[in-house]
């Protein structure tokens, strides 16, 4: 059977100037244009002759027994070739992250969310299968469904929704003494803080092909963010090995970590093998919403207490993080939570305790800041309270308690080096304003051209935020990436091939493969292979870990590459290899100048190397006193946000966000501005718009009409202070930097809407109503 096709064109390969495209470079992204032209094939444009198109039926309930499946009416309709149900599974029935394997493939018995997968479909058009599907008659036995976090955490008597209890993880985090110390506190300040769930939003809906082998696997084509990590779970639900099962990473729609869980591979994959057809599943926007896992939403209680000069002296914190139905990323984030939980302040006494609840409400997992967002928000929001307290500005209460090298976290771990926090503070503070409110032009004005003000009850305000987000996996986790690279001859010109599974999800990391290869081999031409699982594990395109990890495991491969050349240099010029190196595509002595070229050097030979690059152990934290040295690298982000408030609606606009980030070393400063500004956006949307609004465990707006996201209108101005202070310990000494903007924007956000409006505003998003009727 041929291979699928697309009808967009693929991107061609980035083939820089001489001399340019290597690292501290930023040669365009090869998939840029096409993607900004709609010429980009994306995973739903997949297309491959005589395939069918698959559909799959969800419960319209939060929980519910299945009292029975009937499928004959939907079997009987012309143009469907397949039903299926958890009957047809053809091995393991429940797959998850993790090795927690409580999600079920299909629901049998019950299920425990709305939008639970209970029965495929395949047919020849994807409005027969859709047909098909109404005509599948489900009976349930409704039951009230478990929606209540806080009871699951703390209640020994609430009902349990997994059979394996209330509470998917309880980490505590104990330092000094708490009791003792706020005894001694001469300021202390407590709140209640909630998050809402906020959703990836990626515009590229969940979708994929599935092809059946003549060996009886099975071919798969999906857009995902960790090929191996789906693999794993696959190919024990289809009774398959792992070597039967081959993946190629289509076209990434975004991702935001919200691809970190299976989707419809599994199920594509079962209607092949049935039907012996190649599968497409594309899921609409309403079902993307039931498809994917969204970011947690939290409850948590902060208390600190401080000396009258704002030296924080105690903490008392408890987060509770509702992860819906199933596990997915749960025990994760709740370590992240507890780990990051008081943020990047000294406190010598803390008590933290971390919940990760299962309800009926809509599964959670994995987005971007994972845990800590939610953390970000209480800390950085119990800062200003507690500088309000003691009478001092947001700037100097931070600097006041700000970690630096050396420093201690909350988990033992010592801060290495980043930027000293005081400093960026300073920095962004230091930051010219935006020019007074121009109320001439009411585009200016919140609410924009619709009128509503002319001016009249809109206050501006200011506001900090700052985060510290974990880099690459934690607690212990074998961190690793693969990456082949093979050098050859070809046209004349020497050419490096690199191939690894990591998912490119549009964080430009095709682009930052091709620098890392021309920087270490000297050459201009580089191909990089599309990722598949033909090559080692890549891990996931996510924590921020790629450009750190694949980007490690790359540079690892060219440098075996480069020492393999060296030898056939050696042999060929007679040379000692000590005495030669590498400059641009040139082999070069210290004292005799160029003696050749690579192309002279390999003749028509190949070499081609294969690394695993690791970072540094980590450990898992105490499950009593969370102590540990449970991250690979920190990085921090300070936001300062300018926002115009009409307090008489309760009107919004984000005038100007300033950030100064530390990132260890620029490898691209295209692409990483690309990754502030748009963890900046999705910051901004939680602080003010983004929620998935659930009542008694369904949801309530699930499109992009009633999910609000920013758009070019929303998101303002940016003024970026990048900063370079080198990790010893990675890769050209970067640190990851998708993520920490995200955390700090939306205290940022919300600090400033305070300052314009005098409310403590304890939850986000903030909404015209929370500013009107406060």
């Amino acid at each position: 059977m041929s291979a699928p096709t697309t009808t967009p064109r693929q991107a061609p390969a980035d083939i820089p100037a001489p001399g340019r495209g290597r690292v501290g470079d930023s040669p365009l992204r090869p998939d840029g244009t096409l993607k900004v032209k709609g010429e980009f094939a994306y995973s739903s444009d997949l297309f491959i002759d005589g395939m069918l198109w698959g559909a799959t039926l969800r419960s319209p309930h939060p929980r519910a027994k299945i009292v029975s499946v009937d499928i004959s009416k939907a079997l009987a309709t012309p143009g469907v070739e397949a039903v299926l149900t958890h009957e047809d599974v053809p091995g393991r029935k429940c797959f998850g992250l993790d090795h927690t394997w409580d999600q079920p493939v299909l629901a049998f018995d019950e299920v425990r969310h709305e939008g639970e997968p209970i029965a495929l479909i395949a047919a020849d058009h994807p409005e027969t299968a859709r047909r098909a599907m109404e005509k599948i008659v489900v009976v349930y036995d409704v039951l009230e469904p478990l929606t209540d976090a806080r009871r699951a955490a703390l209640d020994p008597d609430y009902p349990k929704v997994q059979e394996r209890g209330g509470v998917a993880r309880h980490q505590p985090v104990r330092v000094g003494n708490v009791a003792a110390a706020r005894a001694t506190a001469d300021v202390i300040v407590s709140s209640d803080f909630a998050v809402g769930i906020q959703d990836q939003a990626f515009l590229g809906p969940e979708s994929g092909l599935a092809v059946p082998a003549e060996d009886g696997g099975v071919d798969l084509y999906v857009a995902t963010q960790w090929m191996h990590n789906d693999l794993a779970q696959i190919g024990p639900c289809l009774g398959l090995p792992e070597e039967k099962i081959r993946m190629t990473l289509a076209g990434v729609g975004g991702a935001f970590g919200g691809r970190e869980d299976l989707s419809m591979q599994i199920h594509a994959a079962m209607l092949a093998m049935h039907t012996g057809k190649p599968v497409k599943i594309v899921y609409n926007r309403y079902e993307s919403f039931f498809g994917h896992v969204h970011r947690h939403p939290a409850q948590m209680h902060y208390e600190y207490g401080a000396t009258r000069d704002g030296k924080l002296v105690f903490a008392d914190v408890e987060i509770i993080l509702d992860g819906g139905a199933y596990t997915s990323a749960t025990l994760n984030v709740v370590g992240n939570a507890a780990s990051l939980g008081v943020g990047p302040y000294v406190i010598p006494n803390i008590e933290i305790d971390a919940y990760g609840v299962y309800t009926n409400n809509p599964p959670c997992g994995a987005m971007r800041g994972f845990g800590a967002v939610q953390a970000c928000f209480a800390y950085e929001s119990m800062m200003d309270k507690l500088g309000e307290a003691c009478g001092i500005g947001p700037v100097a209460i931070r600097q006041i308690n700000a970690v630096s090298q050396g420093s201690i976290l909350a988990t033992g771990q010592v801060i290495e080096a980043p930027a000293p926090l005081a400093e960026m503070l300073a920095r962004a503070e230091a930051m010219e304003l935006p020019a007074p409110l121009d109320a001439s032009d009411i585009r200016n004005l919140p609410g924009g051209a619709s009128q509503t003000t002319h001016g009249e009850g809109v206050v501006r305000g200011i506001g900090y935020g700052v985060g510290i987000k974990n880099i690459c996996f934690s607690e212990n986790y074998d961190d690793y990436s693969t990456a082949r690279v093979r050098l050859e001859v070809i046209g004349g010109e020497a050419t490096a091939l690199v191939h690894t599974a990591a998912a490119e999800v549009g964080q430009g990391l095709v682009t930052l493969e091709a620098q890392i290869a021309r920087t270490e081999l000297g050459v201009t031409k580089v191909v990089i292979h599309p990722a598949d699982t033909k090559v080692g594990n890549a891990g996931s395109s996510s924590a921020s870990r790629q450009s750190y990890m694949t980007g490690g495991a790359v540079k690892t491969a060219c440098e075996a590459v480069r020492e393999a050349v060296f030898v056939l240099a050696g042999l060929y010029l007679g040379r000692a290899v000590a005495d030669l190196s590498l400059d641009g595509g040139k082999i070069v002595s210290a004292t005799d100048g160029v003696l050749a070229t690579i192309e002279d050097v390999l003749g028509d030979r190949v070499i081609e190397q294969t690394r695993e690059f690791h970072h540094r152990p980590t450990s898992g934290m105490d499950p009593v006193t969370g102590q540990g040295a449970s991250h690979t690298q920190l990085a921090l982000c300070v936001h300062r946000a300018v926002v115009d408030v009409d307090v008489e609606l309760g009107l919004v606009k984000v005038v100007e966000m300033a950030a100064v980030q530390d990132v260890g070393k620029i490898l691209n400063r295209l692409s990483l501005e690309g990754q502030i500004h748009g963890g900046t956006a999705q910051g901004l949307g939680l602080a003010v718009m983004e929620e998935i609004v659930v009542v008694d465990g369904l949801v309530k707006n699930p499109s992009f009409t009633d999910y609000l996201i920013p758009t070019i209108l929303d998101m303002p101005p940016m003024k970026l202070d990048i900063l370079e202070n080198p990790d010893p310990l990675a890769p050209y000494g970067l640190r990851g930097a998708g993520e920490p903007p995200t955390l700090s924007s939306t205290p940022a956000v919300v600090a400033a809407i305070r300052n314009a409006t005098g409310l403590a505003l304890t939850r986000v998003p903030v909404r015209p109503e929370h500013i009107i009727n406060s």
